[in-house]
């Protein structure tokens, strides 16, 4: 009996230290405070209140969180729930600030006796900590230390459906250091966990046998069905990885017990590898009940809410018997019989059929037929060249205009006298295409090809032909902010004086 339940105390101390951590919420619970309805406050539930808003704070990387932003949160929060002004609750949340972090500076304690050593022992846990601090404003920064963050994460609703997911990483952790009788003792733990696990199935089935009289309680059912299985699948294959580990620790032992210590050793890896054996039978059979569950009950579930449906519907009674029993009127009767009419259809005609092709007949008796031509892809490219090199052409002539006989521009000069008069330039994107292009195909000079076909400047050099033989842009360093939506990088226009003839 005692070398069996030697294991209680282990962690004793580890276990007081996490117990330790809600210690400064009930001291809070046990405040008599009172609002000014002269009702007591709900100290407690501020006070975990207070340590999600410093987590939430944390997550956003907020690092300036003071007792008055707290107070202002709690104070939105509240809606009339309780009677306080903004300065009662800043008195509030510096009496919770202080219960988690003492004024002294000093971290929490908490003294007890240790089952496991024997000796009575203290233990000191931080919720909060000052973060950083604002001299200015005289003003204080908290966050969450470390075991704040440990009690945040223990008021977590997770831990309960994963505790055997949790319980197989440790179990895992102890094989590979050898601590076996600590893995024995995982093991049993386990073994609980399967327990509740097949119990929880089982309720599961009988609510869904009884439950069921809705598509939308089967959906809830059917998903809660899936993810015990998807969980069950994932834990199954964790129970096999360490199945194989266990079998290759005892083979490897089996060739190495040169001392009692080994022996021992060995005797702990047989009696983990056979009760390990046991909870992974137990366990696969869960898996199998979960298939099953997933595939009979929720199926003869789903045939059960279609019958209920098809019972409870008589259409001799419902409909026959209601329609000639009683003289309903005209307008009644076609409402009643309606849900079980085809669904009307009527034929329509379309504008867009002129579109299509047309059937002529000409006065010979012969028939031909009319379709509007389909522009090829080439001739849609030269209708928006045309557009691009009209619209260049225009900004051209704004550019001679603005250098007023100059021969160089800048792009930031330009844009600045567009700002005062033609502004809407700045909005289009084909302003910056037009300084885009231009920039690559620079120098730009007056040229046709053979085949007489136009590019995109012919207009812009048209303009230009009889005094400059041609446009040079080049790069400046500044880039240009010109909208919310238009960044560009200065450049500067000049215009190349010669003859064009000497091209």
């Amino acid at each position: 009996m005692g070398t069996s339940l030697k294991g209680i105390t282990e962690n004793y101390r580890d276990r007081m230290q996490r117990l330790s951590l809600f210690e400064p919420l009930f001291r809070l619970e046990n405040k008599r405070e009172k609002d000014e309805n002269n009702q007591p406050i709900d100290y407690f539930g501020y006070g975990l209140l207070t340590l999600l808003f410093f987590f939430e704070n944390m997550l956003i990387r907020n690092h300036k969180t003071s007792i008055q932003d707290l107070a202002h949160y709690l104070y939105e929060l509240n809606q009339n729930e309780t009677a306080l002004d903004l300065k009662g609750f800043e008195k509030m949340a510096r009496t919770i600030v202080e219960a988690f972090r003492p004024p002294s500076g000093k971290r929490n304690e908490k003294r007890f006796y240790n089952w496991d050593t024997r000796q009575h022992e203290t233990i000191q846990f931080s919720i909060l900590k000052a973060n950083r601090a604002d001299l200015k404003t005289n003003t204080q920064y908290y966050t969450l230390d470390e075991q704040g963050l440990e009690l945040i994460f223990a008021t977590k609703e997770y831990f309960t459906e994963f505790q055997l997911s949790i319980n197989q990483l440790v179990l895992r952790k102890q094989l590979e250091k050898g601590e076996f009788v600590g893995a024995l003792r995982q093991i049993d733990e386990m073994h609980i966990d399967v327990e509740t696990l097949r119990k929880r199935m089982t309720v599961v089935k009988h609510e869904i046998q009884r439950n069921i009289i809705s598509d939308e309680t089967y959906e809830r059912y059917k998903q809660v069905v899936e993810d015990i299985n998807s969980r069950l699948t994932r834990e199954n294959e964790e129970f096999t990885a360490i199945h194989t580990f266990v079998k290759e620790t005892k083979n490897r032992l089996a060739y190495d017990m040169n001392s009692e210590k080994d022996r021992k050793a060995y005797e702990l890896i047989l009696q983990i590898d056979r009760e390990l054996g046991e909870v992974h039978h137990v366990h696969t059979m869960l898996l199998k009940e979960s298939i099953d569950l997933k595939t009979t009950a929720l199926h003869a579930a789903q045939e059960a809410l279609y019958y209920v449906g098809i019972d409870s519907f008589n259409f001799k009674q419902e409909i026959t018997s209601s329609l000639v029993s009683k003289p309903l009127p005209l307008e009644a009767s076609k409402r009643l019989i309606q849900p079980f009419l085809s669904i009307e259809q009527c034929e329509t005609w379309s504008p867009l059929i002129v579109f299509s092709e047309q059937r002529i007949e000409t006065k010979d008796g012969t028939e031909r037929t009319s379709a509007f031509a389909d522009l090829s892809d080439e001739e849609l490219q030269q209708m928006e060249n045309e557009k691009v090199r009209q619209l260049f052409g225009e900004l051209m002539l704004l550019i001679l205009q603005l250098m007023d006989e100059k021969t160089n521009i800048t792009l930031k000069e330009m844009i600045d006298m567009l700002r005062e008069e033609q502004s809407e330039w700045l909005d289009r994107k084909n302003f910056y295409q037009f300084w885009y292009v231009l920039h690559q195909r620079s120098p730009l000079t007056y040229e046709k090809t053979d085949d007489g076909n136009e590019t995109l400047f012919d207009k812009v050099l048209e303009m230009i032909k009889h005094r400059y033989k041609g446009i040079e842009v080049k790069e400046l360093p500044e880039i240009i902010t010109v909208t919310k939506r238009y960044s560009i990088q200065n450049m500067s226009l000049c215009l190349i004086e010669g003859d064009k003839d000497e091209l």
